[in-house]
């Protein structure tokens, strides 16, 4: 079973055993109370009428599959389940993974169930956040060139957004931020965590967080729309702020849909954001975009435009593409774009500098796989952005070998890429 209707689910079921509980204790309640005089002998008792049946209780859609067609290839479609354990760090698709020349990749860490987030503390800790199956925040210790996992908060709320900071770490997830201060000098005995900012919705759809401190020492957070299509307050789909005290609240995108990754460019300061659009449209409609963000508050189209050209059938009406930002690139139908990071370490060749690494997840509502891969963005003097290959060969057979989630640059230029599927974390390096 996927893990974000079976999160859906437990809901349900806890809320029905709710009702099942408050049902018994009327029913005992009546037990104890004092018997009804028998019938007279020459009465003969009513019959009791018979009970109303109930009908059986209708199991509650999951918020993934609204707008479903009802036809039988979109009725087998799901959330592509990560696996229940970690893969054995000598099952890991390495092998499979193909890249430019000079380059190569291996696993830097494995057993790191529902791997996502990655950031880098000051003494080197890899801190790593997981999602829908672990809820777990883990921190990775290089011990002598061996790795070891350590686990430093569970049982969370789909934590999947961290920052580090100064010493601390910022973990969010769909209803608060929390800060974990000089977290590590406390990896064995971490510290209970300070709230920063308990006034976000908490929706499970699109509630999970991508967070990221910008150049203007603010912390940046989405939250996404509740829904795949529908036209949400003005606490939804926008990309917000706040000082990290927690205070100042302002809007800084509208119009976005579902960022789970933005950055910086470090040349101009702009941010750049991938957005997943609506799904059940159609297989190949419409694309997922990477946007660039020019000046606050610009509208990117959602739920009215999608993919800079095309009206939503039902809310589009009336409106006008041309009203909103266009997307910086196209990066395909329902590719799922991730974590992003621009390169600016030394070890890769020169034309990387600057350049966007973005993982694609990788759809699960579309028939034909493709993607779970991470892309090279260009971007020339202009802003305009093109698209390569880099990290490739996850999908065979149309199933996924792995699924990239997240990519972090390391202090040597590396660059490690996460996937949530195999719980593990590879080392991409370059040398001629």
């Amino acid at each position: 079973m996927n893990p974000m209707s079976e999160l859906l689910r437990r809901s349900v079921r806890v809320a029905l055993a709710g009702l099942f509980a408050a049902g018994t204790g009327i029913a005992l309640a009546q037990d104890k109370a004092p018997a009804k005089p028998a019938p007279a002998p020459d009465k003969p008792a009513a019959k009791p009428a018979p009970a109303a049946e109930k009908p059986p209780a209708k199991e509650e859609e999951p918020f993934w599959a609204a707008g479903r067609p009802k036809t039988d290839a979109a009725m087998k479609m799901a959330p592509v389940a990560a696996h229940p354990i970690p893969t054995a760090a000598d099952k890991l698709p390495v092998s499979k993974m193909k890249l430019p020349p000079g380059f190569k990749v291996e696993v830097w860490a494995s057993n790191i169930l529902d791997a996502r987030g990655m950031r880098q503390g000051d003494k080197g800790t890899v801190f790593v956040s997981s999602l829908f199956v672990a809820g777990k925040i883990y921190a990775v210790v290089d011990k002598g060139g061996k790795r070891e996992v350590k686990t430093i908060a569970e049982k969370l709320f789909l934590p999947n957004g961290i920052e580090f900071h100064k010493g601390a770490l910022y973990v969010a997830t769909p209803k608060d931020i929390t800060r974990y201060d000089d977290i590590e000098a406390k990896l064995d005995s971490p510290p209970q965590p300070v709230t920063v900012f308990d006034k976000l919705p908490g929706d499970i759809p699109h509630g999970w967080k991508f967070i990221k401190i910008g150049p203007d020492g603010k912390l940046y957070f989405p939250v996404g729309a509740p829904c795949n299509i529908c036209d949400p307050s003005d606490k939804y789909a926008q990309i917000f702020r706040i000082n990290l005290d927690g205070s100042g609240l302002e809007s800084v995108v509208k119009g976005m849909r579902n960022t789970v990754g933005f950055d910086w460019h470090p040349k101009t300061k702009e941010l750049w954001f991938g957005d997943n659009q609506r799904d059940w449209l159609s297989e190949d409609l419409p694309n997922d975009e990477l946007n660039r963000v020019t000046k606050s508050g610009q509208h990117f189209g959602f739920p009215y435009c999608h993919q800079g050209d095309f009206a939503d059938p039902q809310f589009g009406w009336g409106k006008s593409c041309k009203d909103y930002v266009k997307p910086a690139l196209l990066i395909g139908p329902h590719s799922a774009p991730l974590g992003m990071r621009f390169y600016d370490g030394k070890m890769f060749p020169a034309k990387y500098q600057n350049a966007i690494f973005l993982t694609r997840h990788g759809p699960w509502n579309r028939t034909e796989k493709y993607a779970a891969d991470v892309v090279a963005v260009f971007i020339d003097a202009n802003g305009n952005a093109k698209m390569e290959p880099f990290l490739t060969g996850l999908v065979e057979n149309n199933q996924y070998l792995g699924r990239p989630a997240d990519v972090m640059v390391m202090k040597d230029g590396s660059l490690l890429v996460s996937d949530d599927h195999n719980g593990a974390i590879y080392r991409v390096s370059y040398g001629k």
